[in-house]
Parts: structure tokens; C-alpha cells; sequence
């Protein structure tokens, strides 16, 4: 199946306890594509940036087989741009700055090529935009969204609405809770699938993520790693994986979303081992499959533990 992702291509600037950069390419959308390109090989995205976009970005992207009929250029305006520092664990950073430019007045237009596609992603964007696009692809096999505290905060109608309209919601342990309104997560959960998503993806970052399908429960641990040098983008890349998984499947069921949480973490945790998209920019398949083999070990239970 083919994706069309909805989200932000950005300039980013970072600063972690390791390393610090200026002005990088970013963006949910970015990472997303980057993500799944390894899975399927029809993404495309559609997002907007200014003037001041370099093409030697959009060629990179381009060449690694992504669609960019639906990337925006603005001559006159500027590119999205944020800036945030990590502390020390780099579970917890501050935002420095943060410049909507071109993304104040986004109103996305979905080119006919991608009207077709069977998944769609919906990064974290505001809900009314997300509605956007869901009427422009209307025939989707699946609808996957992102959200955050600040439009849990600022927008909970529109949200709502957006929700009746979604599969499959990603979000994190954090905002789950805020969303129902419960500080138990398990109850959290089950309150978020009644408003609509009947599959929920909770990300936990280094504890792992849980995927709530129907009455099924399923926990997929973090990939453990030696070197962690930027979080940026993590949870982005973790819905390209999973999106992309899903893409290369002939059907979706329980199993295989199972399957496909494990390829969002697989995916998420090279995404962490440089700043920005560096590492996705040069990861391999092969490298990816390694990483595969390398979670089915992690995860194997001993045969003969006792029971009862």
C-alpha cells in the first residue's frame, strides 16, 4: 500500500549535553518519509516551507524515494523553525524558540497523484488541518494521526472531531492521560479508543510503547542502546516505521500491527544515534533487518519458565 504524510519539513536548531547544531533539516513529515521509505516504496508528503528552503534538501529527499509533489514552496516567506535544548537524561528538553513562518497560514492541498493513497499519516499538526486532508483522501484504508498537549489544551472540540474520524492515534504515555482525563494509563487508554480511534499506540520513549488494538494489549520494549546523542524526531520516525510496516503487509489485522510496533521501535532507535536525520539518511535496509533479528532476541522468553 501507499502513504501520503502530512506534517511539518522544518529547520530545526539543537543543542543536547553532547553536541550542538545550527539550522538542520527537521520536521515531523521529514522524519516520517525518511522512516518509512525503508518499508514501502510509494511515500509522499505534503507540508509547506519558504524561500529559504535549500533544493539540496528537497534532492536529498527526492533520491532516497520520497514524493515531494505536495512539498510547498513559498518564495517570500520563511520555513518553520525551532530551536530546543536536552538536558542531561534527554527525556526532558526546553524549547528556545519557536517560528511558525510559512506554517501560520498552511492549508494544505493534496496533489491528485497522492488522492489515491491507501494509508494517511497525520503528523503533529492542528486538528482542523488534519480534517483537511482526511476529506481530500477520502477512499483511505487507514487514517493515522499524532497530536499533542497543546492542542489536548487549546482545541479539545476540534480535536474531538478529528478523533471520530481516525483509526489509529500515536501519542505519548503523557498525553494520553491528559486526553482522558485519567491518571491510570491502562484506563487512559481504553477512554481514548471510545472516542473514537479503536487502535492506540502509546509511546513511553527509552520504557518502549504499548499498543492498545480492540481488547488486545500488546508492550513492545525500547531498543537498548550504548550511544543516545538526539531524541529530535524519535517519535516521528517511530510512525514511519509503523506506518511503513504496515504499508508492505496485503492485510492489517492484530498481528501485524503487533509487528509493526516493534519495526516503530526498531526504526525510532537508529533515528536517536546522531542529531537530527542524519542517521536515517544513511540507513540501510540490511541495517534495519539486523536490528530486527537483534529485537526478536531481546524479547524471546526462555522456554520452560513455570507457570501455575
Amino acid at each position: 500500500m501507499s502513504i501520503v504524510a502530512v506534517g511539518t519539513v522544518a529547520f530545526d536548531a539543537i543543542e543536547t549535553p553532547f553536541a550542538q547544531t545550527d539550522r538542520i533539516l527537521g520536521g515531523s513529515a521529514t522524519y516520517l518519509t525518511l522512516a518509512a521509505r525503508f518499508l514501502t516504496k510509494d511515500v509522499g508528503l505534503v507540508a509547506v516551507v519558504g524561500g529559504d528552503f535549500p533544493e539540496a534538501y528537497i534532492i536529498e529527499l527526492q533520491e532516497r524515494g520520497i514524493g515531494t509533489e505536495g512539498l510547498v514552496i513559498e518564495p517570500d516567506g520563511k520555513t518553520f523553525f525551532w530551536a530546543g535544548r536536552y538536558h542531561y537524561d534527554l527525556n526532558n528538553r526546553d524549547t528556545l524558540d519557536t517560528q511558525l513562518n510559512v506554517l501560520a497560514t498552511f492549508d494544505p492541498v493534496v496533489p491528485e497523484v497522492y488522492q489515491s493513497r491507501r494509508i494517511v499519516c497525520l503528523g503533529n499538526l492542528d486538528p482542523t488541518v488534519q480534517q483537511k486532508v482526511m476529506d481530500q483522501v477520502p477512499g483511505a484504508d487507514l487514517v493515522i494521526a499524532d497530536t499533542m498537549n497543546f492542542w489536548i489544551e487549546n482545541t479539545p472540540d476540534t480535536l474531538a472531531e478529528t478523533l471520530r474520524r481516525v483509526d489509529v492515534l500515536v501519542i505519548n504515555d503523557a498525553e494520553v492521560r491528559q486526553l482522558a482525563g485519567e491518571s491510570n494509563l491502562i484506563k487512559a487508554a481504553r477512554k481514548v479508543q471510545g472516542l473514537g480511534p479503536e487502535t492506540l499506540v502509546v509511546k513511553k520513549g527509552e520504557h518502549g510503547a504499548l499498543l492498545f488494538a480492540g481488547d488486545e494489549v500488546f508492550a513492545a520494549p525500547a531498543y537498548p542502546l550504548e550511544d543516545v546523542y538526539d531524541p529530535t524526531g524519535a517519535g516521528d520516525a517511530f510512525l514511519g516505521g509503523f506506518a511503513g510496516y504496515l504499508a508492505g503487509q496485503p492485510t492489517i489485522d492484530t498481528t501485524v500491527m503487533k509487528q509493526a510496533i516493534v519495526m516503530g521501535s526498531v526504526v525510532a532507535s537508529f533515528c536517536v544515534e546522531a542529531l537530527g536525520p542524519e542517521r536515517l539518511m544513511v540507513l540501510t535496509r540490511d541495517e534495519v533487518d539486523a536490528r530486527v533479528a537483534d529485537f526478536h532476541r531481546l524479547c524471546a522468553i526462555p522456554e520452560g519458565i513455570l507457570v501455575g
